[in-house]
């Protein structure tokens, strides 16, 4: 309203309020004497291409857009898809919306450790991998999946006794992709989210856990949620199921932060202090860090 007023108080005309696409619903046309006035809805502010972009560069080009061209963008369906928007279609999520499973990834070859595998060195007398699945267990997460690969005989012995669902990659040299796949494979089909946990960060708390799944919010578009610490993005990720299809493309020994970027309108950053979240064992002189602090 406040923005109607604005346009008509200083002698502008509106042509049209709404449009028939969502995002871009609340987009506005009109004009000021010869120039044409484009009222912006927040979807301006998204990276992917919405409602908001095809008037614009309409206009750009120099071309006039009506009430009937806006009318006519609903044509063959009112809403397009958004990944934000609850999707009806879709089966029907758990009662509180945050049914999430851990997935711990736990099948590198620790390569720059030099020799020795790192999941399995040791913490406060706790492998890594027992300290990171210990965390996630305590956590809210409805159930832990723990993936395998390199010396998977001697990563489940050091998790004996833990209530997990072991998952194996069989291609595990191949990267990290392959691992991620293999876990969101065997994620249960009740679960209405992933949180992606690396098996090397110890650091990372139950309470760290619990934060980010407490701001998975499905219903008010919180699909993706990242710790982060000065504008800087950690792990572990949650992910919506509404992703686990494009996770299931990733390739070779590359993570999603791609897909993060992709969705960036989904994302729901969770702010946090200190290292835990960005710090992983990669190398003798990483442990040697973690075990002084």
């Amino acid at each position: 309203m406040e923005r109607e007023l604005l346009i008509t108080g200083i002698g502008g005309h509106i042509e049209h309020f709404g449009m028939p696409v969502d995002p871009g619903n609340l987009l506005l046309i009109g004009d000021i004497g010869a120039v044409p006035v484009l009222g912006a809805p927040g979807c301006a502010r998204s990276p992917v291409e919405n409602g908001f972009d095809w008037v614009l560069m309409r206009l750009l080009a120099g071309l006039k857009v009506s009430r009937r061209d806006l009318t006519r963008m609903g044509v063959g369906g009112l809403l397009m898809e958004i990944v934000t928007r609850p999707q009806p279609r879709e089966n029907p999520t758990t009662e509180n919306g945050r049914q999430v499973a851990a997935v711990v990834l736990a099948a590198g070859r620790s390569t720059r450790m030099g020799g020795p595998n790192k999941l399995l060195a040791e913490l406060d007398g706790k492998s890594l991998v027992r300290i990171v699945v210990e965390q996630a267990l305590a956590s809210k997460a409805a159930e832990v999946v723990v993936v395998t690969g390199h010396q998977a005989d001697d990563v489940r012995k050091a998790l004996q006794g833990l209530k997990v669902r072991f998952t194996h990659n069989p291609d595990y040299a191949a990267g990290l992709a392959g691992s991620v796949k293999t876990g969101i494979a065997a994620v249960s089909e009740n679960a209405d989210g992933a949180l992606v946990c690396l098996g090397d960060m110890p650091l990372i708390s139950t309470e760290l856990i619990n934060r980010l799944i407490d701001s998975f919010a499905p219903d008010n578009g919180n699909l993706i949620v990242v710790p982060v610490s000065d504008g800087r993005r950690g792990n572990p990720v949650l992910w919506s199921r509404r992703f686990f299809a494009e996770l299931m493309t990733l390739d070779g020994d590359i993570g999603a932060r791609h897909l993060i970027a992709k969705h960036g309108e989904a994302v729901a950053e969770v702010p946090v202090e200190g290292q835990a979240a960005f710090l992983d064992i990669d190398t003798p002189q990483a442990l040697e860090r973690a075990r002084g602090s």
